[in-house]
């Protein structure tokens, strides 16, 4: 296990004397701005002028400048923008304006390890990566609390890029929580990996297959959607809080057996070789192909697969229930 980082191991001083420009104010971009300047680094906004981020960010006191004039002001850059729009933005405005010795920051491994985005080899390019949504990196710091990240380093022109990348996971609050040290090339795999079997897709498809085996059976869909969905935070809750074993010691025994004794036979040898088919693809760039080769044709076919997720029964029902019985 990679060695944990806190507070007291990492001094800010390599971020503190530098400019930061953060590209993109969106979840991670203004949180992370946030932070930054709260732990008294010198942060410019860059981003499109007149966008719909520009007038939050001036609303929080900070006074945005065009992307371009921002990245000219910097020391570092750190690219907040989505993963799609980066190649075409550090293509016409970041790679172009770049200072010769600033640093480039990213909170994904995706373009980077892609060869999407392809930084001069003087700079010092680094990764740290939150793992959680922007607007609870926001609350923890400001709770006097952090959230865990992960740091890495693709090039290390000035031989100080470890050391940058703790500086800046500090200044946002992370050390407080614990910051781990891994690869561009782990982060992105293993995330992709999570969010395609587990997280989004495998927990998103486990429901959905579940409540409409209920609803087949002649059951009330009112049930069917507490039965399969409602009450999957409490025991995401109870694994979050002490691990599978905890949450198993938690429920019934009745739950227990049951869930030990089938839940192997649903989710059997074919599910681990379909996630290995999909880590593979992950693996040899194929889903990175598929997904950033032709956005048009990407990005349409994830709003037809949304929108039949939206337009399902399952959403209707959870809808009406959630209003009429106060939930959420």
């Amino acid at each position: 296990m990679s060695k944990i980082y806190y507070d007291n191991d990492v001094s800010m001083e390599p971020i503190l004397s530098r400019k930061v420009a953060v590209i993109g104010y969106g979840s991670q971009g203004r949180a992370q701005a946030l932070n930054l300047r709260d732990s008294g680094v010198e942060v410019y906004v860059g981003l499109r002028r007149g966008g719909r981020s520009w007038s939050q960010a001036s609303q929080d006191g900070f006074e945005p400048l065009p992307m371009e004039e921002a990245v000219r002001r910097a020391d570092v850059v750190q690219i907040l923008i989505p993963d799609l729009q980066q190649p075409s933005v550090y293509s016409s405005v970041i790679g172009p304006n770049l200072r010769k010795g600033a640093a480039l920051g990213f909170a994904h491994a995706f373009n980077i390890h892609y060869g999407l985005i392809r930084p001069p080899g003087w700079a010092d390019v680094f990764m740290v990566a939150p793992k959680s949504p922007g607007p609870r990196l926001r609350d923890e710091y400001v709770a006097g609390r952090g959230v865990p990240s992960l740091i890495a380093v693709a090039q290390d022109g000035s031989g100080k890029a470890k050391a940058l990348a703790l500086a800046y996971a500090k200044a946002i609050g992370s050390t407080r929580a614990g910051v781990m040290e891994t690869t561009f090339k782990e982060e992105v795999e293993t995330d992709l990996f999570g969010e395609q079997t587990v997280l989004v897709g495998g927990v998103t498809y486990l429901i959905l297959r579940g409540f409409e085996t209920l609803v087949e059976a002649g059951y009330q869909p009112e049930v069917a959607y507490f039965e399969v969905l409602n009450e999957l935070k409490l025991i995401v809750d109870l694994i979050q809080s002490g691990g599978i074993s905890h949450m198993l010691e938690s429920v019934s025994e009745t739950a227990r057996y049951g869930g030990m004794t089938r839940g192997p036979r649903v989710i059997d040898e074919r599910v681990r070789e379909n996630m290995r088919e999909v880590l593979k693809e992950i693996q040899s760039g194929e889903f990175a192909k598929e997904w950033a080769g032709d956005v048009d044709k990407s990005s349409a076919e994830m709003r037809r697969l949304v929108d039949a997720i939206k337009s399902h029964q399952i959403e209707k029902v959870g809808e009406q229930v959630r209003r009429l019985m106060k939930i959420g």
